[in-house]
């Protein structure tokens, strides 16, 4: 009887996950949680059947993706938590079903890339090599596009991850809502190069550079660093001007070559529309 209801609420879900509020969803959820309950389904153990262990599966995976739709990071990550041992049992036990999974661990992995928390990031890399054997990582549709969105963050390349985060490029709708979290955060990674690599910059330039949509939310992104506008140009704190040393002209070499190189993208865009 609750196994069967269990289905009931999960087909519910799956059929109206996109489209019901965050309220109704959680409701339901926790309806299937407290019949998982009552079938000592909860956590994998010995005893429990491989259906009711594949149904509580497929509860944490519809909860997880719920809660990123609904932006509330804190119970997604309690949905992941709760994953990880049924993720971790074997394919003889549970048929595995690789394209959620793949989803919910590659959602997983942007949450800790917009975070900032790059050493738990490397560490469930390392693990997904031991948990996902015969999967291609880098060329998997969900788990390979934050591992790309990593890489090119670490190296600068910009241009490749506001080209990555636009509507058509992310993998699915879910991921979707990192991008203003990550756009928020090239831009800083943006400023603060600009700041050491140049004295100052026309607004136009800066517009282009960073993305924005008109010369009045430049202004209020320059206010908001603590920049002077002066007849049409940015002049940017002189607090770096007095660095002196190879590492530092290292520093701003490299920061030049990465604004030089979101600039060109930038103007490419525009000549494109």
């Amino acid at each position: 009887m609750a196994e069967r209801q269990l289905n009931q609420v999960l087909t519910q879900l799956k059929s109206t996950s996109t489209t019901l509020s965050y309220t109704d969803a959680s409701a339901l959820l926790s309806k299937a949680k407290l019949l998982l309950l009552q079938l000592n389904a909860l956590t994998p153990n010995p005893t429990t059947p491989p259906s009711l262990l594949a149904l509580a599966r497929d509860t944490y995976e519809l909860g997880a993706l719920c809660s990123i739709r609904a932006k509330n990071p804190d119970a997604f990550t309690r949905y992941v938590s709760q994953l990880t041992p049924f993720y971790e049992l074997p394919a003889s036990v549970v048929p595995p079903n690789p394209s959620e999974r793949s989803k919910v661990t590659g959602l997983y992995l942007l949450l800790l890339l917009t975070q900032g928390r790059y050493a738990e990031f490397h560490s469930e890399l390392e693990a997904l090599s031991t948990t996902t054997a015969g999967v291609d990582v880098e060329n998997d549709r969900y788990l390979g596009y934050p591992i790309r969105l990593e890489r090119w963050l670490m190296e600068g390349s910009y241009d490749r991850v506001w080209k990555a985060m636009k509507k058509g490029e992310v993998p699915c709708e879910e991921y979707g809502v990192f991008s203003d979290i990550l756009t928020f955060q090239i831009r800083s990674e943006i400023a603060s190069s600009s700041e050491r690599a140049y004295p100052s910059l026309p607004l136009s330039s800066t517009k282009s550079l960073l993305f924005l949509e008109s010369e009045g939310a430049v202004v209020d992104f320059a206010r908001s660093r603590g920049w002077i506008i002066k007849d049409g140009t940015i002049y940017f704190p002189s607090a770096n001007a007095a660095q002196e040393g190879e590492e530092a002209e290292q520093e701003k070499e490299t920061s030049q070559m990465i604004i030089e190189n979101t600039l060109g993208y930038a103007r490419q865009l525009e000549t494109i529309v």
